[in-house]
């Protein structure tokens, strides 16, 4: 085995052999499908982590509506004013009875793949968190 490397070294034979670049190759993949399954994953949870910040970010937009108005009828338009921005691929709505008696849905894109793509939030701060 040595006197083999001695002349390949004497032969000035440099590069790879194939089963060298096999083995490489196998090692990559085995790595790939350990680290991708888990990538969705965490891109999911942060996905659920941004339905349920936003909901409550419209949550606080609203009590500042009501504070500063009690007459105030709650919209996606009026959160706006109020100082809530929606994040990236997020729609809120909102179904609003009195001030006493409303919900804010907050959904996410269809493409994100969660199995509850809404956050709700009533009017007393409960939320009823998006699921991965």
């Amino acid at each position: 085995m040595i006197r083999k490397l001695r002349q390949r070294k004497a032969r000035n034979e440099k590069g790879f052999t194939l089963i060298e670049l096999m083995i490489v190759v196998a090692i990559i993949g085995i790595l790939a499908a350990i680290a991708i399954p888990n990538f969705l994953s965490y891109r999911k949870r942060g996905y659920v982590a941004t339905l349920n910040s936003d909901a409550k970010n419209a949550y606080t937009a609203s009590a500042a509506m009501i504070v500063d108005n009690s007459a105030a009828t709650i919209t996606p338009a009026g959160l706006a004013l109020a100082g809530y921005t929606a994040s990236a691929g997020v729609t809120p709505t909102v179904v609003f009875t009195s001030i006493s008696d409303y919900v804010i849905t907050i959904t996410g894109t269809v493409g994100w793949g969660l199995t509850k793509g809404t956050a709700e939030i009533n009017q007393a701060g409960t939320l009823i968190p998006a699921t991965p």
